[in-house]
């Protein structure tokens, strides 16, 4: 998590556009990304020029080429070299500006070529600074915010989340780095993977997976093919939000998966047509929240009657699986406990008609400072013909951080590493009873239950046997006392009347 000098710093440049005109927090936070986007896109092409000049290899995907760039726009040519930030960073203020508006944020819409899913939702962005004394401001404040190297974007993202949210102009709040990876960790993505978040958002949990792989199958990537599907036919994603969509290709971008398959689109309409098409769903798709009926898929509402976003999406996810397709996606509690036909509905098609595997039940504190609502992960496997023979409840009451607005990290109460350990070792769960935090739940006993998937539902709390006196040895103990007041009375009365 983003540190209190980090926010400091976010802070003052944030200040910075407010002073120079800039009063609508969202065109802040988009001028924000473009620039801090061209400081960690030149920054990862440093540090592969670097390695490759160690190693004698040439760069893999280079963005910046030798030799110039034919702007398409004013058909002029500029050095690629002075389009990168540490060249232009150095330049006098009114030399930047031109450099930046009219070439570098150009050439930043091409980048990932022709009708790639980033020159999409590149193609309408406009740089709207125009004081080369405020561009000149800004870039130094980002030049300290990141002068340590290191991977912040999405840490300064989510504050910069947390600021709109804050002056009501923006509802989204990015799930938690560590709670996305904790996810990652649980499902182990792989190269056979096609994976799909249809609320992406900033890419959070496909960038993850992406790192995962990249990390656990390193070797198996230096073949051209895989490296060429890791690039282009792995990741997948939607969102309907088109900051959002820049946002996360510029993620996707700057982890080398240069041409994903992102969408800009409402997934739950008939606009998405994916069907039986992923091996793997990660998500953390918006709540509580409810749509048109016009604007939900037929297929959706002949699956489930609602209009609530979170029972959307799990239907949605369940139809765009594959048979056999993995799904953790986290759901508000009342998915879990809801009286509703639709929230039952729900319920009984992931017991009965898939495979559920897993429900985490996570503190109510996790999505501070955006939300106090308390959530869960369902994981789940489609099937489309059952297979739930008994589901695992696991209640996480620490994840590595106070649960109050300031998210202080406290790294000794920490449930995570717990939950990943257990949840790939399950023969050892089987003998744990219901007064442990994690356990097994028969799932004849949850269609008993009306399909509650709660934990508390069926954790057993055990209570201290109290042992009483008996009666007569209180009763004993009280004349005691009685006697020893009537005594101290006694001698009281005496000294008042000496």
């Amino acid at each position: 998590m983003i540190t209190g000098e980090k926010k400091q710093q976010v802070d003052a440049i944030w200040q910075t556009f407010w002073n120079n005109g800039f009063t609508q927090p969202s065109a802040i936070f988009e001028q924000m990304t473009y620039l801090l986007f061209m400081k960690m896109l030149d920054d990862r092409e440093r540090q592969k020029e670097q390695i490759a000049k160690l190693t004698g290899d040439t760069v893999d995907n280079p963005v910046f080429l030798p030799g110039e760039w034919k702007n398409p726009s004013t058909d002029q040519t500029v050095p690629y070299k002075e389009m990168r930030w540490h060249e232009f960073k150095e330049m006098e203020p009114a030399k930047m500006l031109s450099r930046v508006r009219n070439d570098a944020f150009i050439f930043l819409r091409y980048i990932g070529g022709e009708g790639s899913a980033y020159s999409r939702a590149m193609e309408d962005t406009v740089f709207q600074i125009t004081n080369p004394r405020l561009l000149s401001r800004v870039v130094e404040g980002i030049e300290e915010l990141t002068h340590d190297g290191s991977d912040m974007m999405g840490d300064v993202y989510e504050y910069m989340l947390g600021k709109m949210a804050a002056s009501g102009t923006n509802g989204q709040f990015r799930t938690p780095r560590h709670i996305i990876k904790m996810m990652v960790d649980l499902m182990q993505p792989t190269l056979d993977d096609k994976i799909c978040d249809p609320a992406m958002g900033s890419a959070g949990f496909i960038m993850e997976a992406a790192k995962y792989i990249a990390e656990n199958q390193a070797d198996e990537l230096l073949s051209i093919e895989a490296k060429k599907r890791y690039e282009t036919d792995i990741f997948f994603g939607s969102d309907s939000d088109a900051s959002m969509m820049r946002i996360g290709c510029m993620n996707m971008m700057l982890h080398d998966v240069i041409d994903p398959q992102l969408f800009y689109r409402n997934s739950l309409s008939d606009e998405n047509k994916d069907t039986n098409k992923y091996t793997l769903c990660l998500a953390n798709p918006p709540f509580a929240g409810s749509l048109d009926k016009d604007d939900i898929a037929n297929s959706l509402l002949s699956a489930v009657t609602t209009k609530k976003t979170e029972l959307l999406f799990l239907a949605l996810m369940m139809r765009m699986l594959e048979p056999g397709g993995r799904c953790a996606s986290i759901v508000p509690d009342t998915v879990l406990t809801g009286d509703g036909a639709a929230y039952k509905s729900i319920r009984s098609a992931l017991v009965d008609k898939h495979s559920l595997k897993a429900v985490i039940t996570m503190p109510s504190g996790v999505f501070q400072p955006y939300s106090g609502v308390s959530t869960a992960i369902i994981i789940f496997t489609k099937t489309g013909t059952g297979g739930t023979d008994k589901v695992w409840f696991y209640d996480m009451r620490a994840d590595g951080f106070s649960l109050t607005t300031q998210r202080t990290p406290q790294p000794d109460r920490n449930d995570i590493p717990d939950i990943i350990a257990r949840f790939h070792n399950m023969e050892a769960e089987t003998s744990r009873d219901r007064k442990a935090q994690s356990f097994f739940v028969d799932a004849d006993e949850i269609r008993k239950n009306d399909y509650d998937l709660s934990y508390k539902r069926y954790h057993e709390v055990e209570r201290e046997i109290v042992k009483y006196d008996s009666p007569e040895t209180i009763i004993s103990r009280m004349k005691e006392r009685q006697l020893k007041i009537d005594t101290a009375f006694a001698d009281f009365q005496k000294l008042l009347n000496s």
